[in-house]
C-alpha cells in the first residue's frame, strides 16, 4: 500500500519539520499538493519555501512523456541538493509515484519516499492551504476519469472516477466566499460526469445552480476539463442564465475525423461535436471555447489530418492546444499499428498552430475598442500605473492576459472595466475607463 506523506514523516519522527513543496502539472495536482500541505501544517509541521526547507516534496506528473521527463529533472535537481547538504528529506508524491514507484525507488536510492497521490472520498476535506491568489482558487469536484480513452493512462492511475458530495463542494465553495474569493475554477479530469457514481445521474447543472446561490463574493464560476460526449441541454441552459458562470468552457476534443474518434474512444462523432459547438454557440452567444487536439494518433492520415486543419478553419475556436501523441504503456493505443513517425507529429502540430495563430490574432481583434470588465491579478514590476488582469474569457494560468494602464492605483483582486486599446495573439492592451 503506498503511504501519504504525513504517515512517512510520523514513521520518520519529524513532527515539526520544515516542508517545501515543488508542484508540477495541471490544476489538479495543485490541488492536491494543498491537501497535502493541509494536512501538515494540521499536523504541526512547518510550510516554508523550497530554499529554506528540510524535507523537500515533489508533486509529480505523468501523464504524457514530456511531464515525466520534468519531474524526473525536478528530482535530480533536489537529489543534488541533498547531497550538498542543503537537504535532509526527499519525498516524491503524485501520478509518477503512482505509476512507477518500484521502478523509481531502484533507480532513486536517495529519495526516501515515493507516496502516490492523496485519497480522494467523496466526503472529502477541503484543503486548509491554497497556493493560489487569494482572489481566485480551483475548486476539484470529481477523481479520474469516467471514460476510457484509448490514449490516455489516467484511469489506470487514479482509479475509478469517483464524485465529492454536493454537500461538500457547496461547503468548500461557501468558505471561499467568505474569505473573500472572487473567482474559483470548477475542475476535474471529467466534470461533465459529476454525480454519475453517486447519484447515478449528471449532476453538474445542479451542482452550479447550488454554488451560485449559496455565494456573495464570487463573481465568476469557470469550467474547466469537460468531456464533450457528456455535455447535456441541462448544462448549457444553467451556463447560459446562470450570471455568475463564465462564457467559458474547457471541452477537449482530441480529433475530428470519425474513424480516429472511434479508435480514441471518444464516444461521439464529427457531426455530433459540430452539433454541440454550435449549440453552444447559439444559447450563449458570447461563450469562449478552449479545446485540445492530439495529432500524430496511430494510424492517422494526410487526409485525416487535413480534415482536422479545416475544421480548425471552419469552427475558429477561440483557444486551442496542440498535442503529439504520446505513447503511454498500458493503454490500448499503445498497441495500435501504424504508429506515425515523430518528423511527421512534430510537423502536423507545428502546421496546426500555425492555423490557429491566424484564427486567435482574428479573435482578439475583434475585442478591439470594447470595453471588458477585467479581474486585476498584479501590478507590473519597476513600472508606472501598468497592471496584469484576466476577462472572463480568460483562465488563470493557461490564457492570454490584459495589459492594463491606469492612471490611479488599482488594487489586486479586484475588477475594473478596460477600453481595449490593442490585440496581440494571446494578450490585449487596454487603459482603465470610469464608470458611473
Amino acid at each position: 500500500m503506498i503511504r501519504t506523506t504525513h504517515d512517512f514523516l510520523n514513521e520518520r519522527k519529524s513532527q515539526g519539520s520544515r516542508v517545501g513543496m515543488i508542484n508540477l502539472g495541471c490544476a489538479r495536482n495543485l490541488v492536491d499538493s494543498q491537501a497535502i500541505l493541509g494536512r501538515l501544517k494540521k499536523n504541526g509541521h512547518r510550510l516554508v519555501e523550497v530554499k529554506d526547507c528540510d524535507v523537500a516534496i515533489v508533486n509529480t506528473c505523468s501523464f504524457v512523456e514530456e511531464a515525466r521527463r520534468e519531474s524526473v529533472d525536478c528530482i535530480l535537481d533536489l537529489i543534488d541538493l541533498k547531497k550538498s547538504g542543503k537537504l535532509k528529506k526527499i519525498i516524491v508524491a503524485g501520478c509518477l509515484a503512482q505509476r512507477f514507484g518500484t521502478e523509481l525507488a531502484q533507480e532513486f536510492k536517495d529519495v526516501d519516499a515515493f507516496v502516490g497521490t492523496p485519497a480522494f472520498t467523496k466526503d472529502q476535506i477541503p484543503a486548509q492551504v491554497y497556493l493560489t491568489p487569494r482572489h481566485f482558487a480551483y475548486v476539484k469536484i470529481c477523481e479520474s476519469c469516467f471514460n476510457q480513452c484509448s490514449f490516455c493512462a489516467i484511469p489506470k492511475i487514479k482509479g475509478k472516477f469517483s464524485s465529492r458530495s454536493l454537500e461538500t463542494v457547496v461547503a468548500e465553495v461557501k468558505a471561499l466566499d467568505e474569505k473573500g474569493v472572487k473567482e474559483i475554477n470548477i475542475i476535474g479530469q471529467d466534470i461533465t460526469a459529476y454525480g454519475m457514481d453517486l447519484y447515478r445521474k449528471k449532476s453538474l447543472a445542479a451542482l452550479l445552480k447550488e454554488i451560485a446561490a449559496a455565494t456573495k463574493n464570487i463573481e465568476w464560476i469557470r469550467l474547466l476539463y469537460a468531456f464533450p460526449a457528456h455535455m447535456d441541454d441541462e448544462l448549457i441552459e444553467v451556463m447560459a442564465s446562470v450570471p455568475k458562470i463564465c462564457p467559458y468552457i474547457d471541452l477537449p476534443l482530441q480529433h475530428i475525423n470519425d474513424r480516429i474518434l472511434t479508435a480514441m474512444n471518444r464516444g461521439i462523432t464529427k457531426q455530433a461535436t459540430i452539433d454541440l459547438l454550435t449549440k453552444i454557440r447559439r444559447q450563449i452567444p458570447q461563450a469562449s471555447l478552449r479545446t485540445t487536439f492530439i495529432v500524430g494518433f496511430p494510424g492517422e492520415t494526410d487526409a485525416e489530418f487535413d480534415e482536422l486543419v479545416s475544421f480548425v478553419r471552419q469552427m475558429r475556436i477561440e483557444r486551442v492546444g496542440v498535442f503529439v501523441y504520446s505513447r503511454e504503456e498500458g493503454t490500448p493505443a499503445y498497441f495500435y499499428p501504424n504508429q506515425v513517425p515523430e518528423r511527421i507529429k512534430k510537423q502536423r502540430l507545428d502546421r496546426l498552430m500555425s492555423e490557429q495563430k491566424l484564427i486567435a490574432q482574428k479573435v482578439q481583434e475583434g475585442f478591439l475598442g470594447r470595453r471588458l470588465r477585467v479581474l486585476i491579478e498584479e501590478k507590473q514590476r519597476n513600472s508606472d500605473g501598468l497592471y496584469l488582469g484576466r476577462t472572463q474569457y480568460d483562465a488563470p494560468e493557461v490564457d492570454g492576459l490584459v495589459y492594463v494602464h491606469s492612471q490611479k492605483s488599482l488594487t489586486i483582486g479586484d475588477f475594473t472595466m478596460v477600453e481595449v486599446t490593442d490585440a496581440f495573439e494571446y494578450d490585449l492592451t487596454g487603459r482603465v475607463v470610469e464608470t458611473k
